[in-house]
């Protein structure tokens, strides 16, 4: 699946995406298994309430299902203004 970083998620890990392939069953496992790679997941991955989620573009919670998941993205909460 990709995997895509936004603003200090991608400044963190060094990426803007990159292809994973996993065995998690929901993000939050996905994210387990990032944050077990390098620190510099560890890092990006280590305050999940400054973080939201969207699997195939819609906002979800981490423990969405990636079952037929093709993309999930990383990035900070949106404000308005």
């Amino acid at each position: 699946m990709d995997v895509v970083y936004f603003a200090w998620v991608r400044e963190r890990i060094g990426v803007p995406r990159e292809q994973v392939e996993t065995q998690a069953k929901t993000v939050a496992g996905l994210i387990d298994e990032l944050k077990a790679r390098e620190d510099r997941y560890a890092f990006a991955f280590e305050d999940l309430s400054a973080l939201r989620v969207a699997v195939d573009q819609e906002l979800v919670d981490f423990d969405a299902p990636l079952n037929g998941v093709r993309e999930v993205a990383f990035f900070p909460p949106m404000t308005g203004g």
